[in-house]
């Protein structure tokens, strides 16, 4: 890919509309009436069902999301239930239908596990909280990210699962089989990266617009004007990918004068691949001043650099944190990574499907993140290096010190093989 620079199309992304203002303060000042009629207690759904002018029946069905209620009174019931701060009796739920069966499919991959393992770790643990409600996480990863995912997200539609959590590697391919699962009834929650053509319910993930022009920023600072940057990525068809490499390169030339993007670089998230791919780049465009690494397959990155016998002079920003990659910063190979807090999406998209089914709790379309920028002076503030000990604080056989060890060599070996 040559030069990447130039405009970039808006997206319109589709948030929910708001009520109309008139009916808001209608329902609320009804709320606050009822309330007082009541002795300023909590409403019930016998109050709700008054107010909305609909049988108690119905509100039940409408609070918790089953059929048989039109969208518009629903929409009604759940506007009327949030003004009054109505939150439902779990207790007395169980009680009256029994225990709850919230069954959740997750297809997210296994590498690379850097990334993923706390993806999964966010998405089990949540889902531990919500077992004594009756809620089950079923979890059948595959491999690679577009690798097999079509015919897993199949399997998993024959199960009785009534929600899935899946981060799609192949969106176009994977679209038509997400809006067979909302027409079923079953609500496909995206992490990581989206599906936007579908009828996926929602997608959490830090937003990648904003990501890639947070990177660029920040790679600008640590550069003169003039310089040339690359962008190093896993599968440009992947929403993520693209968005977080078409934020970076639009905005790399706005923050850094007479500066270009001069080469985009998809390594399919393979070390060897992405190893090779960046040790060419670097003999053909020996001026390189940064490279922009938006996957978590970075270390392949960190030693064509040292290979190269540029660690340490070509500006590396990451993307992410794990153990194995604390060294590289310690040592100035990398000199910040844009966090995309892996865990906090799991622990987020099971959350939302969880409130949806139990409180019938609206899902939003998008669930964005925040991203964060992570540095030597913040490095050991994260979940993933919490446990660690900067270096002045440790013995030289240290955990990272050996996670470092043990990874060079194994890709060394690779490589020499």
């Amino acid at each position: 890919m040559g030069n990447v620079n130039g405009a970039r199309v808006g997206k319109q992304l589709g948030f929910p509309a708001r009520s109309r203002v008139g009916n808001c303060y209608t329902m609320k000042n009804k709320a606050q009436k009822s309330r007082k009629e009541v002795g300023g207690g909590r409403l019930g759904i016998p109050q709700i069902a008054k107010l909305a002018g609909v049988s108690i029946g119905t509100v039940d069905r409408a609070l918790h999301a089953r059929k048989g209620v039109s969208k518009e009174t629903r929409q009604r019931v759940l506007q009327i239930a949030k003004n009054a701060g109505y939150t439902p009796n779990l207790a007395a739920r169980m009680l009256s239908v029994g225990r709850a069966n919230v069954k959740i499919g997750v297809c997210i991959p296994r590498e690379p596990h850097f990334f993923y393992d706390q993806l999964r770790d966010g998405i089990l643990d949540e889902g531990r909280r919500f077992e004594s409600l009756g809620v089950e996480v079923l979890y059948r990863p595959v491999e690679r990210l577009g690798v097999g995912e079509y015919e897993r997200m199949r399997e998993m539609l024959k199960t009785d699962i009534q929600a899935l959590i899946i981060t799609p590697g192949d969106p176009h391919c994977l679209g038509p089989l997400i809006s067979e699962a909302e027409q079923r009834n079953i609500r496909v929650v995206c992490v990581v990266s989206d599906a936007p053509d579908s009828l996926r319910s929602s997608a959490v993930c830090v937003d990648p617009d904003l990501a890639g022009r947070l990177a660029a920023e920040l790679t600008a600072r640590f550069v003169a004007p003039g310089a040339k940057a690359a962008v190093v990525t896993g599968f440009l068809q992947t929403e993520q990918h693209r968005d977080l490499t078409e934020g970076f390169c639009c905005a790399f030339p706005e923050y850094c004068e007479g500066g270009k993007v001069v080469e985009v670089l998809e390594g399919h998230e393979d070390d060897d691949e992405t190893f090779q791919k960046c040790l060419d780049l670097l003999e053909r465009c020996p001026d390189i001043a940064s490279l922009y690494v938006n996957i978590g397959i970075c270390l392949p990155v960190c030693y064509a650099l040292r290979a190269g016998g540029l660690a340490g002079k070509v500006r590396l920003v990451a993307t992410d944190l794990f153990k194995e990659i604390v060294p590289f910063f310690e040592k100035q190979t990398i000199h910040a990574s844009i966090y995309q807090r892996p865990y906090v999406q799991g622990q987020t998209a099971v959350r939302l499907i969880t409130e949806h089914a139990l409180y019938g709790r609206p899902i939003p379309s998008h669930y964005h993140l925040s991203p964060t920028i992570v540095m030597r002076s913040n490095l050991y503030l994260f979940r993933e290096t919490r446990h660690l000990k900067p270096p002045h604080l440790q013995s030289p056989d240290a955990n990272q010190e050996i996670a470092s060890v043990k990874a060079v060599t194994s890709f060394d070996s690779r490589m020499r093989a």
